[in-house]
């Protein structure tokens, strides 16, 4: 069976001059073309909007909307048309502004038979490769849209598991300190919390989240018999404990994605005056996300329970952060720690509460009634264990200062 020829293209003929436009048709028609006529700008649009029109020839000067305005009206509306245009002046300059302007050709009245077919033939053959063109950058341009979906939905998974990863690295910290539950998570809540309000987002937001995570990654290389000791540290145990921070920075600086994280981990126990460790930092020389942390980590070490002292209230933390605004913490980041409001910390931690409670209920109806959540930790922050005496820290008493004890 023999392939069917494609129809000819259709070329709109416009001129104000009815033998014009009938001598060209008819000319074109003989070439196998075929042909519509209009005898103005504003007609050749409308038959353009109607149908398929790969080439218009125009004459440039007609009454009212000229060739020029029919011109621009073309480019605007009808991009993919090519436009020839014709005159009877053998002006130089106006060929230019055409051309310029966007037509494919410019050729005088009355145009040679063979001088017009072969401008038609340029013009439509041009047309053709422009359209393959724009056909195969819409191509590229959708392969490109879905493979940056399927990137995306990749590195998604990988950031998903990368944070399984630190969460289940995380809970088995503060597992060992069984005492403290779920304390790192609850302070990257409030620290996240905090940082909202300072109008801190996106990627950034995430950094300053994995910092609070992993604060006491460190505490991984600290001797069970110190970490885990009852009671007051003796100086040499307290040795012992602020090598946490270094340790923590040495064990995740390596990993690229975890670079800004490190420093918070390295700087977690700095204070805003100067006094803390383990570089005795100030102000701003210490990360945005240490500074926040502080106030964080204090706030959940007051208010949780330890073996050899019940957590204070809200009321009373908050109070002694506000109290230490400007020593062990920025007073910007306090502010923004008290803009959320006592109720609205609460509600941090209940939320959070409450949300374990859900996904343990899930988990057991998905084992049908079968075993129980023990992914309930101890915290990594706040800690068992206090500063030798006189150095004053709020993890060892509720009603003591404000010193994170380490």
């Amino acid at each position: 069976m023999e392939a069917i020829p494609p129809p000819p293209p259709r070329i709109l003929i416009v001129d104000d001059d009815e033998s014009v436009r009938d001598v060209i048709s008819v000319l074109l028609r003989e070439e196998g073309y075929h042909c519509a006529v209009a005898s103005g700008a504003d007609m050749a649009l409308e038959l353009a909007q109607h149908e398929d029109t790969p080439l218009v020839i125009s004459d440039m000067k007609m009454p009212g909307k000229d060739g020029l305005w029919l011109l621009e009206a073309m480019r605007e509306q009808h991009p993919d048309t090519a436009v020839i245009m014709l005159t009877g002046y053998g002006d130089t300059e106006a060929a230019v502004d055409c051309l310029r302007r966007g037509a494919v050709d410019y050729l005088l009245k009355p145009p040679k038979l063979t001088d017009l077919i072969r401008s038609i033939e340029r013009a439509l053959a041009k047309r053709r490769v422009e359209l393959a063109r724009k056909r195969y950058q819409k191509k590229l341009e959708r392969k490109v849209r879905d493979r940056t979906t399927e990137l995306r939905s990749a590195l998604k998974d990988v950031s998903t598991t990368y944070q399984n990863t630190l969460l289940a690295l995380v809970t088995a910290l503060d597992a060992r300190e069984h005492e403290t539950s779920d304390h790192s998570q609850r302070v990257v809540e409030y620290t996240t919390a905090i940082a909202h309000i300072m109008a801190i987002k996106g990627p950034e937001l995430d950094e300053i989240g994995r910092g609070a995570l992993l604060h006491d990654i460190g505490k991984i290389g600290v001797p069970d018999a110190v970490l885990l000791k009852p009671g007051k540290l003796t100086p040499e145990e307290w040795v012992e404990m602020r090598k946490h921070p270094d340790i923590g920075f040495s064990m995740i600086a390596p990993i690229p994605f975890l670079s800004i994280p490190s420093q918070i981990v390295l700087s977690h126990q700095e204070r805003f005056d100067g006094r803390g460790y383990p570089r005795g930092l100030a102000r701003e020389e210490i990360h945005i996300g240490a500074r926040i942390f502080s106030v964080a980590d204090t706030l959940d070490a007051m208010t949780s329970d330890r073996p050899y002292r019940k957590g204070t209230t809200f009321a009373n933390a908050i109070e002694e952060i506000h109290r230490c605004s400007g020593t062990q913490f920025d007073p910007q980041v306090v502010k923004a720690f008290l803009d959320i409001g006592e109720a609205g910390l609460v509600k941090i931690k209940e939320d959070m509460v409450a949300r374990k409670k859900a996904a343990a209920a899930a988990k057991l109806n998905a084992a049908n009634g079968g075993g129980t959540n023990n992914g309930e930790g101890g915290a990594a922050g706040g800690g068992s264990t206090t500063p030798p005496a006189g150095s004053g820290g709020i993890a060892a008493s509720a009603a003591a200062p404000a010193d994170v004890t380490h």
